[in-house]
C-alpha cells in the first residue's frame, strides 16, 4: 500500500497535479515600501526647512501622489537624544519596489515645480546649508495572513 501511495505522489509531482513548492507558503504578503530619511536641521534654521518642505517638497509628493507614484508622505520631529542625532524624519511610501523605478516621471514632476532639473540638483546643494542628511533606508511592511 505504501508504494501505491508514493508511486501516486510521484506521478502527481510530475504531472503538476500539487502546488509548486513555495507557491504561497508564506505567512504573510508583501506590503507599500516605505523610505525613511533621517534628517539634521541645523540649529536655527528648522523654520527655513519646513517652508521649503511645505513649498516645493510638498507640491512635488502631492504631484507623485495624484500620479500614483507614491500613497503618503510625512513629516515628523524628533527630540534627539545627542547633538548628532536627526531632529526631523522625513517618509514616502510607495505602493510596491516597482513605484522606485518611475524615475522619469519623477523627473517630470520635478522639472514642472521647480523649472528644471539643474535647478532641482541646485536646490538640494542650498539646503545643505541648513540641513545634513544623515542617511536613509528602504522598508517594506509585511502584511501577515
Amino acid at each position: 500500500m505504501y508504494k501505491k501511495i508514493a508511486a501516486v505522489s510521484f506521478l502527481a509531482a510530475l504531472t503538476g497535479l500539487t502546488a509548486p513548492a513555495g507557491a504561497d507558503d508564506k505567512p504573510y504578503k508583501e506590503g507599500s515600501v516605505t523610505e525613511v530619511a533621517w534628517i539634521r536641521v541645523k540649529d536655527g534654521k528648522m523654520n527655513d526647512y519646513v517652508t521649503y518642505l511645505n513649498g516645493a517638497y510638498k507640491q512635488e509628493m502631492e504631484a507623485e501622489k495624484k500620479a500614483g507614484i507614491i500613497t503618503d508622505y510625512r513629516v515628523y520631529e524628533v527630540a534627539p537624544r545627542r547633538p548628532e542625532d536627526a531632529n526631523l524624519i522625513l517618509t514616502t511610501t510607495y505602493p510596491n519596489y516597482a513605484a522606485l523605478d518611475r524615475t522619469a516621471e519623477i523627473d517630470a514632476i520635478a522639472v514642472k515645480v521647480e523649472g528644471s532639473l539643474k535647478a532641482t540638483d541646485q536646490g538640494v546643494v542650498d539646503r545643505g546649508s541648513i540641513r545634513t542628511i544623515l542617511g536613509s533606508e528602504l522598508i517594506q511592511e509585511l502584511i501577515l495572513k
